[in-house]
Formats: C-alpha cells, structure tokens, sequence
C-alpha cells in the first residue's frame, strides 16, 4: 500500500534540472540534493555539487532532517571500462520527526519515477552515505 502513497509533487523546475543532470557530460562527481517544502507540498531543489566526493556529500547533509539525493560518480569496471552511473539516496537520519519520515517516505517513489532512476539506496544514518556499495549501483 505505501508503495503508492504519493504524498508531495516534485516541482516542475526540478524535474527539468534532474533530466538535464542525466544527461550530463561532465565526468567529475556530482550530486543533487532534495527536499520537501511541507507548505507547497512539493520535493524540490535544496543544493547542487560538484566535484563531491561520498565524504564530502555525507558533510552536507543535515543531521537530523531527510533528504533525496541524485548522485553522479565515476566508477572504474575491473576491465578497465568508465561509467558514470547514477544513484538514487534516501536519507533519513536517526532523530527525524515522524511526520517528516512519512512525507519523505511517501514521496519517494514518485520522485524516482519523476527522475526515471531504476537503482535506488536507503540510508537511515548519516554516517553511511561513505558506506553505499557503489559499484552494486550501477
């Protein structure tokens, strides 16, 4: 049932800016990150970075509020072929207000189909954005 719960829209200036971010050339890390405005009911943009690494994205993030994450890095395949994949990162730290994690969680899917991503990480403490199996995400 809560797979299609729908609880915020993705604002439309967001949905261009991620399908422009899909389609980047650039070959350095970059992420864009999300939020939920709770009065417009919409997921919308929070902040833009590149050249992030999984560290540095992991110090950006709040402590004790979720977050969407749509992350772009270069992964090296064992023979020798480069890839930028995409990742799809729900963060949802520890300490969260209910009423948040319920926006949040409920807003996933259509933000992921919105943003037409296929791989997806939940993470629920901030320490384990560094942790993400990357090279499973691809």
């Amino acid at each position: 049932m809560s797979e299609s719960l729908v609880v915020c829209d993705v604002a439309e200036d967001l949905v261009e800016k991620l399908r422009k971010f899909r389609f980047r050339k650039e070959t350095n890390n970059a992420a864009i990150i999300m939020k939920i405005d709770k009065d417009k009911q919409l997921v919308v943009l929070d902040e833009e970075h590149e050249g992030i690494s999984p560290d540095e994205l992991k110090d950006e993030l709040p402590e004790r509020q979720p977050r969407f994450i749509v992350y772009s890095y270069k992964y090296q395949h064992e023979d020798g072929r480069v890839s930028y994949p995409l990742c799809f990162i729900f963060s949802s730290p520890v300490g969260c207000k209910p009423e948040q994690q319920m926006m949040y969680a409920g807003s996933k899917n259509k933000l992921v189909q919105t943003a037409e991503l296929t791989k997806r990480s939940g993470r629920t403490m901030l320490q384990k954005v560094t942790e993400i199996p990357f090279n499973t995400l691809q």
